[in-house]
């Protein structure tokens, strides 16, 4: 297989919290680590052997702050090895606002030692796949090869990120690329409507910015802005070398010292006062944004309430009520078990209906999205802050059993594979600072009462702000404070 891609910037947008080392003395290992309450439980729970039998996270800590941190899974004889960095569009500014993604294009348009037809030719030659996404706080480079070939992966890996080339003239070309997909991502509806949301909920903030950046900003980028964001944001502390599969931790820690030792370990005094990085708050705000269309026989909204960030205590409860809720869509019959999606499918209130759980480092968005015929959008909203004002008084015992089987399922089916291993292990060591087991994660989920799930959903849902966009016909849709003096 040889593949050479960039998927959409908003693949990591509604991505549940899932979300964590070795060779020499700087090292860490997870063994070593106090014990959280629920990973004490986990210590003295039974659980199935394959939990038990998983394989272990290897972490080591350099002087610098980067963190390598690998998975090592016999008889795979293939790995992903990747870079995941604490950047992404909510650390840029309106000034540079879409530069992380611009430089996700431009690091495969050639190095300072190879063509873009080298590198390409290069990965084709291994057998490789070598892809990247942005999203609103991580940045991610990754490469799946052979076993023998994790050494050129790192290599290759270091050279688009840190010596990519940032051609003037490829920049240039690339603007309309850029642009391009701009229209693009316009045209999806949902897409379109969660960027609003973010726009709206997170108004004046850098989670409020969207990945891509303002059109202004795609014709007026430099090369100048992206090495500036390169060289103020692709710090060591803010960066996890993860691996999984057939990988060595010490040989993958002696790569990535020999390829990422001499990142810079922080900003000095002129840079953190300039307009380079976004350091602010993500303050949630309750508003709406409605764009009416009068001739769209179709309404796009997405409800969204204040939800948590990855290390809130309301964190796995909140994953509970998303898998409670569900979702429903007209053409699959998907998951109507709950009160809500039963009404919707019942009274064909909607053509589908999803929910999300978006964390953040500070805060985070649980909401739902909707697609429904124009006419029926009020009685939707009837249904949804009916539904969702009741959730913390309806919910049983029967629910949260189930509720905890399905969520399992879903962290267990999300880890198969070496890329989605690596995946985790980046993003958790990022967001947490450490691996979580499976076992652990499996005693939190467990250890959910129906108290805890009943506490989130009065806290996130009961007489509390909300924020909206909404794409379409719209006249049907009931004004703000009609939706606010329900949510009780």
């Amino acid at each position: 297989m040889s593949m050479f891609s960039r998927p959409s910037a908003r693949s990591a947008l509604r991505r549940g919290a899932s979300s964590l080392s070795s060779p020499s003395p700087k090292s860490t290992s997870t063994s070593s680590r106090r014990l959280s309450a629920p990973a004490a439980a986990a210590a003295h729970a039974t659980f199935p052997p394959y939990l038990l039998a998983a394989p272990t996270t290897e972490i080591t800590t350099f002087p610098s702050g980067l963190r390598v941190a690998s998975e090592t899974i016999l008889g795979s004889s293939t790995a992903t090895v990747g870079v995941w960095i604490d950047a992404g569009s909510r650390y840029e500014t309106s000034r540079n606002n879409g530069a992380a993604h611009f430089l996700e294009h431009m690091a495969f348009k050639g190095t300072q030692k190879r063509t873009q037809y080298q590198l390409e030719v290069e990965i084709e030659n291994m057998g490789g796949h070598l892809n990247a996404y942005t999203s609103r706080e991580q940045t991610v480079y990754f490469a799946k090869v052979f076993e023998k070939d994790v050494p050129r992966a790192m290599d290759i890996l270091a050279d688009i990120l840190l010596k990519s080339k940032l051609d003037p003239a490829a920049v240039g070309r690339e603007r309309s690329v850029i642009l391009r997909e701009m229209q693009e991502v316009n045209r999806q509806h949902e897409e379109l409507v969660l960027d609003h949301l973010h726009a709206t909920a997170f108004e004046g903030s850098g989670l409020g910015r969207t990945i891509l950046g303002s059109e202004a900003n795609i014709r007026s980028l430099t090369r100048d802005d992206l090495r500036e964001y390169i060289d103020t944001h692709y710090l060591a502390p803010q960066m996890v070398i993860a691996g999984a599969g057939a990988v060595d931790h010490a040989a993958l820690c002696e790569l990535a010292e020999g390829y990422f030792g001499g990142l810079r370990t922080e900003l000095d005094e002129e840079e953190r006062r300039g307009d380079a990085v976004c350091l602010d708050e993500g303050k949630f705000v309750g508003s709406d944004v409605r764009i009416h269309f009068q001739s769209d026989a179709m309404a796009h909204l997405a409800l969204a309430y204040e939800g948590s960030s990855w290390t809130s205590e309301h964190a796995y409860p909140l994953m509970l009520l998303q898998t409670l809720i569900g979702a429903y869509d007209r053409a699959a019959g998907k998951t109507v078990t709950s009160r809500l999606c039963h009404d919707v499918a019942t009274n064909e209130l909607a053509n589908s209906i999803s929910t999300f759980n978006t964390c953040y480092n500070d805060t985070g968005l649980f909401g739902l999205y909707a697609v429904a015929e124009r006419e029926k959008v009020g009685d939707l909203m009837a249904s949804v802050t009916h539904n969702i004002a009741r959730l913390a008084d309806d919910v049983t015992e029967e629910d949260v059993e189930r509720g905890k089987i399905a969520l399992k399922a879903t962290m267990l089916m999300g880890l198969d594979g070496n890329t989605n291993v690596c995946e985790d292990i980046g993003r958790q060591l990022l967001t947490y600072g450490r691996r979580m087991t499976a076992a652990e994660i499996f005693a939190r989920i467990e250890e959910l009462s129906l108290d805890d799930v009943r506490a989130a959903a009065y806290k996130v849902f009961h007489d509390k702000d909300h924020a909206m966009a909404a794409v379409g016909g719209l006249e049907g849709l009931p004004p703000y404070e009609w939706i606010r003096n329900n949510s009780f």
